[in-house]
């Protein structure tokens, strides 16, 4: 069998802050069933049994949400316990989670740490850009609990990397959010393009994104970046890392620069299992993992219906000059369909003036690497 990896969402759309941005609240809102409360232990035991029953070589449990740790510390004390019990096959198992770090406190440090736990943690820069989005139920700014978080991973050595949302807000100020993670030594950032809700025209909100702001942001952190890897001091920004890869000749690891949708086993707190985060609502229901089996599900007619629908390319991304690296990017970010087929990526534009602008560069570092590897250095 292939290396398989499950995103739970152990406590549903549940979550004790109040994101502006959020996009799962908005899929959550368009369900029959907009929250399905707490997974229970039972629920959690027979996904673990039946990864390690159906994982050859390696597999990964990645926890997200909503906020994964209101399913509770004692939840996660089990799931290393099911792990060990069911995995006879001596799979590797890799764990992961990704949290807005504000229940965090010695304990639930110190545990992702001895079971190592991968761990991305969110925060969208400097106090005053964090604090508009990222809010609690009673409006207040959650950037000062989420420093007490860092302090507590790097105390306890939890190996962890930083998430930011690129809202409208952050597009502004790259310069300042890359020079403050630098200042923190946080050396491995992961980006996400923020969402407008799916089926919206994008661009209607405060926070959206618009692809002029992306332009600005690509070319203006990738000049940060460049000029530290040329200096030997690495950062991982996982968007230009995976770039790089590609130039080299390895497929991204990224799902959304491989140009064709994939079955990514996204499992709600109830079992329900659904192809991609970005679509976990009642159309795409793959069926219940408490009552199906993996190879089941993966060949449903859901399924083929949705990996089919990315295939399509739109002529005129074809013929771009960048296809080999933008591959038509996200089909989240080809939406709304017109006639049932993917339209162009929203950010089509900034794709192409960031690639005529990076690109040399992009091609000189990976020419770095390679003779690197060649001779036996790694790329870091």
């Amino acid at each position: 069998m292939p290396p398989i990896s499950l995103l739970i969402k152990p406590a549903s759309s549940n979550c004790n802050l109040r994101c502006k941005y959020c996009f799962y609240h908005s899929l959550a809102e368009n369900r029959e069933t907009r929250s399905y409360g707490i997974m229970d232990i039972d629920t959690l035991e027979i996904l673990v049994k039946k990864t390690l029953e159906y994982a050859d070589v390696t597999c990964t449990f990645a926890f997200q949400g909503g906020e994964p740790t209101l399913a509770g510390f004692e939840f996660f004390e089990k799931l290393i316990e099911f792990q060990e019990k069911y995995n006879t096959k001596g799979v590797k198992i890799n764990n992961a989670l990704q949290t807005n770090g504000m229940v965090i406190d010695d304990r639930w440090a110190k545990f992702l740490h001895d079971n190592n736990f991968l761990v991305g943690l969110s925060l969208d820069g400097t106090k005053d850009i964090h604090d508009m989005n990222r809010i609690d139920a009673a409006t207040k700014g959650t950037f000062n609990r989420i420093m007490k978080t860092v302090d507590l991973f790097n105390k306890y050595k939890v190996e962890y990397n930083i998430l930011f949302v690129v809202s409208s807000t952050v597009a502004r100020h790259t310069a300042k959010i890359y020079n403050f993670f630098k200042r923190k030594n946080f050396r491995y950032l992961q980006f996400i393009p923020c969402l407008d809700p799916l089926d919206e025209e994008p661009g209607g909100h405060v926070y959206s994104l618009t692809p002029d702001r992306f332009t600005t942001f690509l070319k203006t952190l990738f000049d940060l970046w460049y000029e530290d890897i040329k200096q030997d001091n690495i950062i991982s920004i996982r968007y230009f890392d995976n770039l790089v890869g590609m130039i080299m000749g390895y497929p991204p690891e990224n799902c959304g620069m491989s140009g064709i949708c994939r079955c990514q086993f996204v499992v709600e707190a109830d079992g329900r299992a659904y192809p991609c985060d970005f679509y976990v609502i009642d159309e795409w229901c793959l069926g219940n993992l408490k009552d199906k089996e993996f190879d089941e599900i993966s060949k449903t007619d859901t399924v083929k219906e949705f990996i089919g629908v990315s295939r399509y390319v739109d002529p005129k991304c074809r013929e771009c000059k960048w296809f080999n690296l933008c591959r038509g990017g996200c089909r989240r970010n080809r939406e709304p369909f017109a006639d049932g087929k993917p339209v162009l990526n929203y950010f089509c534009a900034s794709y192409m003036e960031f690639f005529e602008y990076a690109a040399p560069r992009l091609y000189e570092l990976a020419r770095i690497f390679s003779r690197r590897i060649d001779y036996g250095m790694g790329m870091e």
